[in-house]
């Protein structure tokens, strides 16, 4: 058994980083936006490089609303063909509510190589992890293309994007969504005033790694954040983060190879040539 156990350029950065080698980021200090609790892994490595990360969390992660009825949608999860998790906030928020134990041959996919570590330390082994981390990815599995019958969890926050689950109703599974934890903007904001008052001591480049968080980021900051953070290099992890910045009237927009600690310390090397 398993055990359940206006951004007019937006310019893709190119890998420089030998393995190991951190470079030096030269004591520039970079806006962190993740949920605090996913943030201290990349913070480590823009300090190891000589950075200084600034924690200001633009998102917030919580469980279920009502984890009674998540564990009974999650109970015929024995009886599923595949699971798909979709971050590994999922897989921290399911776990616990999954039943006991699953069928050794389940399959199991995880939407990147964090939620496939996640997926590790509870001892599920995914059977499908796309080497580009996101949506699209994941549907171009060679595992995905005949679903047709196949019983479908998705495991994901609310809000979520319905491409996966519409793709796979195309392609003729039964697909059952459940949304295993929410997410929200804070409610309380440490640091805020001093952040808009020393901006351009505190903020030589912000990070931003999904729309939500660039969205809450705009509001948390005001009008006056607004306007500073629109002239910061921002870094972003997809082309279509991108877009969504250059909507909200960025000036300089960066796009990293993906959401990977590593990647994004790389994509911060690049910056920093122009920067400093």
């Amino acid at each position: 058994m398993a055990r359940r156990g206006s951004c007019a350029n937006s310019m893709p950065i190119k890998p420089r980083l030998e393995h190991g080698t951190p470079c030096d980021l030269a004591g520039l200090s970079i806006l962190v936006t993740r949920p605090a609790h996913q943030a201290t892994d990349l913070c480590e490595l823009i300090e190891a490089a000589h950075g200084r990360p600034v924690r200001f969390p633009a998102l917030e992660i919580l469980g279920p609303a009502d984890k009674q009825a998540a564990r009974a949608a999650l109970a015929g999860a024995q009886q599923a063909d595949l699971l798909i998790f979709i971050s590994a906030n999922a897989v921290r928020y399911a776990f616990p509510l999954l039943p006991s134990q699953l069928p050794l041959d389940i399959d199991i996919a995880a939407v990147g190589s964090a939620t496939a570590r996640a997926l590790g330390k509870v001892g599920l082994d995914p059977s499908l992890v796309p080497e580009r981390m996101d949506s699209e990815g994941l549907l171009a599995q060679p595992g995905l293309q005949a679903v047709a019958g196949k019983t479908i969890y998705i495991l994901r926050g609310d809000g979520g994007r319905e491409l996966i689950r519409d793709t796979l109703l195309e392609r003729g599974a039964q697909v059952r969504v459940i949304d295993v934890y929410r997410r929200r903007i804070p409610r309380q904001v440490k640091g805020l005033h001093n952040l808009l008052t020393h901006w351009s001591e505190l903020v030589q480049i912000a990070i931003a790694s999904s729309n939500q968080i660039l969205d809450n980021l705009f509001k948390l900051l005001g009008e006056q954040g607004a306007q500073q953070l629109r002239t910061t290099p921002l870094l972003v992890v997809s082309q279509r983060m991108a877009d969504h910045a250059r909507a909200h009237g960025c000036q300089s927009v960066h796009i990293a190879k993906s959401a990977r600690d590593r990647d994004m310390l790389v994509a911060l090397c690049e910056l920093t040539d122009n920067i400093v």
